[in-house]
């Protein structure tokens, strides 16, 4: 591609007050409307002083910065150019923005996560967020990660397990073979925090927050995790909660007596990630083994305490690659075990094993945030970053029920929150006003047009008519 006209043909002058950048913002906040984002956001917030005030339109002004590709208070000026003041209402100056964010205390940022179920719920009245199959369990994973901040002034901030200067966020995500993951628990923690502290509270709002999403289910949903959090809090929670799990445990003597109990002939080959098949036999040809034993965790704790499972264990040679070609004496494996507490009789060996490795897609939901909203937490006060934290979320889950909307059997219903924003909400647009109406101008050919279309549509249809 090259460009067509001689450098001294073009200029550029910024004096169009009909053009917006990001009309893709109508459906969506048409979307978070209809969940009652800011109804939800003005009855449940009791943030203080005049900052507080409006509160529904000052999250409702965030969480469309967020959209539109805001990470910091500063960039909230992207709602304010162009014909923008036409289309919405309230655009507030990130100045305001952010002195509302620094009156926030911790309860307020628990109506906020209060907030974020709520809205959750409503959006899949639009959206089929989880789609499950008959018999199909929905998959709850947890785990945290550390996001990076720079300098002395962030409140919280300090060297946690990565080694880096930043500050804990643990997410609990729910998800299915036919959905993408959304994000159903948050919570902003001090950056040298251990990752089991409130794990419990998380799982517990994670799990209520899931039965209003599916209230009809009857097959138990399955917390996943990693050793982290083995610990009878998070576990004994899941499980009064009505879940069953399949975390990671540490490698303590309880779990290697458990793992040298199992016979030799009890190993079973696993499709794993370089095996192979056979072309001759049609056998798998992999140098991963699975096995399992039946496990009592926390059997130091009294009796009532105590959680009976499997122990599930994947054992890999433990090869040298120095000294391929001079074998050891006898063979050497590096084992990684998990407890669940999955029916043997509905999930086999070999299929839990690779159930539990797909907690790995909590990875990808980490990602899309830093590479979005959490790219940094732009305030120096911790609740006022909290909150952000909060934010962020709820505009993860309402792009998460765009794409489903615009695209629900193709790659929009799985797209990465940047896929989104670049096909249905960065659309430049021309305003124009005719007989007290206004017409969106976008641009023609748009490869991405049925599926704007079928979200604009769908977010401005009218409502249901009341029963009689």
């Amino acid at each position: 591609m090259q460009f067509k006209h001689a450098p001294a043909a073009v200029s550029a002058m910024f004096d169009d007050p009909n053009l917006v950048s990001a009309v893709g913002l109508v459906p969506m906040l048409r979307l978070a409307r209809s969940a009652g984002l800011d109804e939800l956001a003005q009855s449940r917030l009791t943030v203080p002083t005049d900052k507080g005030a409006n509160a529904g339109g000052k999250v409702m002004a965030l969480v469309a910065g967020m959209l539109a590709g805001a990470d910091s208070i500063d960039d909230m000026n992207v709602l304010r150019h162009g014909g923008m003041g036409r289309l919405f209402d309230r655009t507030y100056a990130p100045s305001t923005l952010g002195s509302f964010l620094r009156e926030f205390r911790f309860g307020h940022v628990r109506q906020l996560d209060a907030v974020a179920s709520r809205t959750l719920v409503n959006v899949a009245q639009s959206a089929p967020l989880l789609q499950v199959r008959d018999g199909e369990r929905v998959m709850v994973d947890l785990d945290d990660t550390i996001i990076e901040v720079h300098g002395y002034q962030k409140q919280g901030a300090s060297f946690g397990y990565s080694g880096v200067r930043g500050l804990n966020a643990l997410f609990a995500t729910a998800s299915t073979s036919q959905s993408a993951p959304v994000i159903v628990g948050q919570r902003l923690r001090q950056g040298k925090t251990g990752s089991p502290k409130g794990a419990a509270r998380i799982v517990g709002d994670a799990l209520a927050t899931l039965r209003r999403l599916n209230p009809g289910s009857s097959s138990r949903p399955l917390l996943r995790a990693d050793s982290a959090f083995y610990g009878h809090a998070t576990i004994g929670t899941a499980i009064k909660a009505g879940a069953d799990v399949s975390v990671t445990v540490r490698m303590d003597p309880a779990v290697k007596a458990a793992i040298a109990s199992i016979p030799e002939d009890a190993w079973e080959m696993i499709e794993y990630t370089d095996s192979i098949r056979d072309e001759a036999t049609g056998q798998l040809i992999s140098k991963a083994e699975v096995a399992e034993v039946a496990f009592t965790a926390f059997r130091s704790r009294k009796k009532a305490e105590r959680v009976d499972g499997r122990l599930v264990v994947r054992r890999i040679p433990d090869l040298n690659p120095n000294k391929v070609e001079q074998p050891t004496l006898f063979d050497v494996y590096r084992h990684h075990a998990f407890f669940t507490t999955t029916d043997k009789t509905t999930m086999g060996t070999v299929a839990a094993d690779k159930t539990h490795r797909g907690h790995a897609i909590i990875e990808q939901v980490h990602a899309d945030l830093k590479g979005g909203p959490l790219a940094h937490l732009p305030s120096g006060v911790f609740t006022a970053n909290s909150a952000w934290l909060v934010l962020a979320v709820i505009a993860f889950n309402l792009t998460r029920a765009a794409g489903l909307i615009a695209d629900r059997a193709g790659r929009l219903a799985r797209a990465t929150t940047a896929t989104i924003r670049r096909t249905l909400i960065s659309v430049p647009a021309r305003l124009a006003r005719s007989a007290r109406r206004i017409t969106l101008h976008l641009p023609e050919a748009w490869p991405w047009q049925t599926a704007f279309e079928r979200l604009f549509t769908a977010t401005h249809a009218p409502p249901p008519a009341a029963a009689s």
